[in-house]
């Protein structure tokens, strides 16, 4: 599933792959989406327009671990053309 901005953005736009992983899959219906998403972006910036667009979105935590080409990364962390977003579930063991 391709989101896109719905205007052009004024200063262009970026391309990220957003996997969703176990739990989070299920909610959406799938496993991958690309966003499109305004120049720049931070990933915080990239859960909330998930949220917005994907069916049941509204299930997705607020703010949930994720990883930037698989390496764990803050909300803040500024987003580039072509990376990997992952949200990643809770983890429980024992």
């Amino acid at each position: 599933m391709h989101l896109p901005l719905d205007a052009p953005a004024p200063g262009g736009s970026l391309t990220v792959r957003c996997r969703l992983l176990a739990q989070y899959e299920e909610i959406v219906g799938q496993g991958e989406v690309t966003l499109e998403l305004p120049r720049p972006s931070t990933v915080l910036d990239a859960v909330r327009f998930l949220r917005a667009r994907v069916p049941n979105g509204s299930l997705l935590p607020e703010r949930p671990l994720v990883a930037v080409n698989l390496a764990h990364a803050l909300h803040a962390t500024l987003l580039n053309d072509g990376d990997e977003l992952a949200l990643l579930p809770p983890i429980a063991g024992g």
